[in-house]
């Protein structure tokens, strides 16, 4: 390996070292009562943009299995669970593979049961499979002590310049 690459691959194991701050958490009720502290998918990925570039890195489905589908004559509601296996392969070749979970309840359709269940194992799996880089992209999550504080810090709203929106040119 020459200095230049080990200089880059150096600047981003150091990136991936950070932390995430308090604009990329989100805490919600868990099963049983306790607050979950998690990362939305579209920030995680975009993150994983930032840090590899838009074309740094990829997912693959390895595997997108339905757990369950169960039917209740009586609601005519379906109730159903997906896993799914996910790959994230950096341009370089390296992956990480990790586990995601979806699940929708009291669905009317089967269809869109399913539709919502894979969707959310799928990004799930990917969320997963990228924190296994490194804090930056959600692995710090786990240290409940880092959640513990930084959930604390106020978060300034956001004010969106008009020069980073994508606008459609006024037509006369």
């Amino acid at each position: 390996m020459n200095e230049a690459t080990a200089h880059k691959i150096a600047l981003l194991q150091a990136k991936l070292n950070q932390k995430l701050g308090p604009e990329f958490i989100s805490q919600r009720q868990g099963p049983g009562g306790p607050k979950l502290t998690y990362a939305e998918g579209w920030k995680i990925i975009n993150l994983a943009n930032e840090v590899f570039g838009f074309n740094g890195w990829s997912s693959s489905i390895v595997s997108l299995t339905t757990d369950f589908v169960d039917y209740t004559e009586e609601s005519r509601r379906y109730n159903i669970g997906v896993t799914a296996i996910v790959r994230v392969t950096l341009r370089d070749g390296v992956f990480h593979e990790d586990i995601g979970y979806g699940m929708a309840e009291n669905v009317k359709g089967k269809g869109q049961a399913l539709d919502k269940c894979k969707k959310e194992a799928v990004t799930d799996g990917i969320k997963r499979a990228l924190r296994n880089f490194g804090n930056l992209l959600g692995n710090c999550l786990y240290d409940k002590s880092y959640t513990a504080e930084v959930v604390k810090i106020k978060v300034p709203p956001v004010c969106t310049p008009l020069d980073v929106l994508w606008i459609i040119p006024y037509r006369t």
